[in-house]
C-alpha cells in the first residue's frame, strides 16, 4: 500500500498523507453483513459522560466480522478487500461453497479469487485458520483467539503479526507484538500471516478536521484549567504542574502508574512482560 503526497498550497496540506488504497478491489459493503452503529458521545446509560473528547464524525456502519472462523473443511473464496471504518484493517470478503458470504480481516498478500479454508489439516497459508496445535513454531500468526471457541481476541490491527515461539503439553508460546510472551492454549484458533494495511502507521492527519472526522473532539491541556477543574490548573500565568509528577484529571499519577490488578486471573499465562 502507497502512500500519496500533497502540495503545499496550505499549511495543513503540507503534512497531510493519504492511503492510496491500493488493496482495496471492492468499494461497496455487503448489505447482509451490515449492523446499525449507534453514536453515544461517551456517555453512559444515564447521559453522563464517561470518556472524553467523543462525539460528531461520519456516520458509520459496522461490518460484521467472522472472528471464530468456525466453518470447517470448506473453501472460501474471495470476493474482494474492502475498507472498514470501524478498524486499522482491512477485511476481506469471502463465499463459502454453500453460498454464505462472511467478513475476515484480510492478511498481507491476499487477493480476489484466491481460497482460504479453516480447519486442521488447512495449508499453512495466509487467510488460513487452524487450531495452534496444527502450525508450525515459528510462523507469524494473528487473530488469536484466548479461549477455545471465543473468537480472535488477539493481534488484529492493521501491520500486527505475532509469532508462535514453542508448544509445550497443552500451552503454547506466542509472542505478541508488544513483546510479551504469553501463554496460550494449543486448543484455541489463530489464523496465518500478518495483518494487512501495514502503511497505516505512516498516515498524517495534518490537520484538526480529519479528527473531527473520526469523532474525536478537542482536548484541553490541564495547565489552562482552573484547580477545580484539574490537578494542574491555576497559577498566575504559565505556571508549573507543583506536583512530584504529572497527575490525572481525577489526582492518579499519569506516568508509569501502573493500573493493571496484581491478582488478575490471566496474570498466570504471561511468561515474560513487555517492559
Amino acid at each position: 500500500m502507497g502512500m500519496k503526497h500533497f502540495r503545499a498550497y496550505t499549511p495543513s496540506r503540507r503534512n497531510m498523507t493519504v492511503s492510496t488504497f491500493d488493496e482495496i478491489t471492492k468499494k461497496t459493503p455487503e448489505k447482509s453483513l451490515l449492523a446499525k452503529k449507534k453514536e453515544k458521545a461517551g456517555r453512559n446509560s444515564y447521559g453522563r459522560i464517561t470518556v472524553r473528547h467523543q462525539g460528531g464524525g461520519n456516520r458509520q456502519k459496522y461490518r460484521i466480522i467472522d472472528f471464530k472462523r468456525n466453518k470447517d473443511d470448506m473453501i472460501a473464496t474471495v470476493i474482494g478487500i474492502e475498507y472498514d471504518p470501524n478498524r486499522s484493517a482491512n477485511i476481506a470478503l469471502v463465499e463459502y461453497e454453500d453460498g454464505e458470504r462472511r467478513y475476515i480481516i484480510a492478511p498481507v498478500g491476499l487477493t480476489d479469487n484466491d481460497k482460504v479454508v479453516s480447519g486442521l489439516k488447512a495449508d499453512i497459508k495466509p487467510g488460513n485458520c487452524m487450531p495452534i496445535e496444527s502450525i508450525p513454531v515459528g510462523t507469524l500468526i494473528h487473530n488469536i483467539e484466548l479461549n477455545p471457541g471465543q473468537g480472535g481476541k488477539m493481534v488484529r490491527s492493521a501491520g500486527q503479526s505475532a509469532q508462535l515461539m514453542a508448544k509445550e503439553g497443552k500451552y503454547a508460546h506466542v509472542r505478541l507484538p508488544s513483546g510479551e510472551m504469553r501463554l496460550v492454549l494449543t486448543k484455541c484458533r489463530a489464523t496465518i500471516g500478518t495483518v494487512g494495511n501495514t502503511d497505516h502507521e505512516n498516515v498524517k492527519l495534518g490537520k484538526a478536521g480529519r479528527t473531527r472526522h473520526m469523532g474525536i473532539r478537542p482536548t484541553v491541556r490541564g495547565s489552562v484549567m482552573n484547580p477545580v477543574d484539574h490537578p494542574h490548573g491555576g497559577g498566575e500565568g504559565r505556571a508549573p504542574v507543583g506536583r512530584p509528577g504529572p497527575l490525572t484529571p481525577w489526582g492518579k499519577p499519569a506516568l508509569g502508574y501502573k493500573t493493571r490488578k496484581k491478582n488478575k486471573l490471566s496474570n498466570k499465562f504471561i511468561v515474560k512482560r513487555r517492559k
